[in-house]
């Protein structure tokens, strides 16, 4: 059947405009400008390596440049603030970590809900701790160090990296679980100090990355009785794990993208989708266990669920502990 002269035109131009209406829809698409990544720590922090490594898989991928932008201080409140004040459009995300969950109880007037005012989007990682000790302390395993924690009450001293840290945490929830009664004695980082005095016998125990102690446990000037995770680590198999013994035990630093809440869920699920590619590629695995992280790919429901247990398990600790910022 031929077509009317007037209809194959009107047929032709409608065909013609395709391609034209598909670069529209692309150019519409998210990114279309620059999106901003507030990091809570100074650069060269191991959260704003991972963030710009992160941007600039996202920068290749999307086709659009990701800035990592770092707004460090009050423990990562300040950047927090800033993207929970951003526009819900999914250009201002948050390189958000474990003091967030933290933060939500330690801080009593925070000028946001952590829960409530953000999205999650992607996450990226767990870091796993170390529980060591000096090798002087009569303690081989972790049951032998409640044990000799419980015959020697108060005399034991915990060396962490500061007042609410997950290093700080992980040693009150060690304490919560088991009843023991161990000193807690703040350091301003988890650098030389605290590894010196802890080479030295100044404290006893600390709970630590793998990445500031591998060289110690290692040569024996540490001793590792356990790690922190609910699994083991691929680095230190024979080294068991806390919740072997103390079971519902777990603490964990982690990272992962968030934004503001409200941002519409196209960019959220694009986001998630380009993070869990990115943490595939075994290069970027390969860096995050040097030093000392494990994937942690999910949806973005699930890395809410993971976020407010964390949130909800810390609240307890802070409290039993009676732990106040800074």
């Amino acid at each position: 059947m031929k077509l009317p002269r007037r209809k194959f035109l009107q047929l032709s131009a409608g065909a013609a405009a395709l391609p034209a209406l598909s670069r529209v829809a692309l150019a519409d698409t998210y990114p279309t400008r620059p999106v901003h990544i507030i990091v809570g720590f100074a650069a060269g922090s191991t959260p704003d390596l991972n963030a710009r490594l992160a941007g600039q898989w996202l920068a290749e991928r999307l086709g659009q440049s990701f800035v990592v932008e770092n707004r460090p201080g009050a423990g990562t409140n300040i950047g927090t603030e800033e993207v929970v004040r951003a526009r819900a459009d999914g250009y201002t995300l948050l390189y958000a970590s474990a003091p967030n969950a933290i933060n939500a109880t330690l801080y009593d007037n925070l000028n946001f809900n952590f829960i409530s005012d953000i999205a999650p989007v992607a996450s990226v990682q767990r870091v796993p701790l170390i529980l060591v000790v000096n090798p002087s302390l009569p303690a081989g395993t972790g049951p032998e160090l409640i044990a000799y924690a419980k015959s020697n009450p108060g005399k034991i001293s915990v060396g962490s990296p500061g007042i609410g840290t997950t290093s700080h945490l992980a040693g009150e929830l060690f304490k919560f679980l088991s009843g023991v009664d161990m000193v807690h004695v703040p350091y301003r980082g988890g650098g030389g100090a605290l590894i010196g005095d802890l080479l030295s016998g100044q404290v006893q125990v600390s709970f630590l990355g793998m990445a500031s102690i591998t060289g110690y446990i290692r040569a024996g000037t540490l001793r590792a009785l356990a790690v922190t995770s609910a699994t083991r680590l691929e680095a230190f198999p024979d080294i068991p794990t806390v919740n072997e013994f103390m079971p519902g035990y777990e603490a964990v630093a982690w990272e992962g993208l968030c934004a503001p809440k409200n941002t519409p869920p196209s960019p959220i699920n694009q986001l998630n989708q380009e993070i869990n590619a990115w943490l595939g590629d075994s290069e970027v695995r390969t860096h995050l266990a040097d030093h000392g992280g494990v994937p942690m790919p999910m949806s973005s429901a699930d890395f809410g669920k993971f976020i407010a247990t964390e949130t909800e398990k810390w609240a307890k600790v802070i409290k039993f502990a009676n732990i106040k910022a800074e």
